[in-house]
C-alpha cells in the first residue's frame, strides 16, 4: 500500500498473514483475535483495519492478485475457460477458507440489512472481482453474439467462476479439488455453446 513507512507496512502484512492464515484452517477470526495471533494490539489492529469487511477485502485481494493479473494465451472462448480454469482454480482452493470467509461475511451483512433499516452496513465487503476476468474470457465471442446475450454468458459463467461452487459441489456432493475444477469447465463450456445456439436462433 503507497504511504505506509517499512514499519507500518511489515504491520500491516504480518495481520493479512496472520489472518490468512486462520481464515485458511477454518476459523472465523474476529480483529481481535487476529491482532491476539500475531501478537500486536486490539488497537493496532484496528488502526489498519478498522472493520471485519476492511480486513476481508484486504485478505482476499491477497489471495486474488496472481489471478487478476491473468492474461490468456489461447484466441478461442472454450480455450480460455480451460486455462483460467486450470491456472485459477488450484489458487482459490488453496485459501479456501478465506474466500468462504468472504461469502459468509457477504451474507451476514444481507441478513443485517433485511433485519434493520435504522442501523444499515457501515462498510460492505463488495465482491465483483470475477466481471473483468470473465468478461476478458469471453472476448473472442463478441463477433458471434449479440451484446445482451454476451451479457447473459458473462452473469452465467460467473455462478461456476467463484467460491459458490465450492459450496454446492464440495459441502453437498462431496466432489473433490479435481473434479470440482472439471466439473466447473464443464458448465462453463456448456453455457457458451448454449449462447451459440441462442444466437443461430435469433
Amino acid at each position: 500500500m503507497l504511504g505506509l513507512t517499512s514499519t507500518r507496512a511489515r504491520t500491516r502484512r504480518l495481520l493479512i498473514e496472520t489472518a490468512m492464515r486462520l481464515f485458511d484452517s477454518g476459523a472465523f477470526p474476529s480483529i481481535t483475535e487476529v491482532a491476539h495471533e500475531a501478537q500486536l494490539s486490539r488497537a493496532t489492529a484496528y488502526r489498519y483495519f478498522p472493520t471485519q469487511s476492511a480486513l476481508v477485502s484486504a485478505i482476499v485481494s491477497e489471495t486474488l492478485g496472481p489471478i487478476k493479473n491473468w492474461q490468456p494465451t489461447r484466441q478461442d472462448a472454450t480455450g480460455r475457460i480451460d486455462e483460467l480454469f486450470s491456472f485459477a482454480f488450484p489458487r482459490m482452493l488453496q485459501h479456501e477458507g478465506t474466500l468462504r470467509a468472504a461469502l459468509h461475511l457477504s451474507l451476514t451483512q444481507w441478513a443485517q440489512e433485511q433485519a434493520t433499516d435504522t442501523f444499515p452496513v457501515k462498510e460492505k465487503l463488495v465482491r465483483g472481482n470475477r466481471k473483468a476476468i470473465l468478461a476478458q474470457v469471453v472476448k473472442p465471442l463478441n463477433d458471434e453474439l449479440p451484446p445482451e446475450l454476451m451479457d447473459r454468458v458473462i452473469r452465467s459463467l460467473s455462478l461456476v467462476y467463484g467460491s459458490e461452487i465450492f459450496v454446492v459441489m464440495k459441502d453437498i456432493w462431496g466432489c473433490h479439488n479435481d473434479e470440482l475444477e472439471d466439473i466447473g469447465k464443464w458448465i462453463a463450456k456448456a453455457i457458451v455453446r448454449q449462447a451459440r445456439e441462442d444466437a443461430q436462433v435469433v
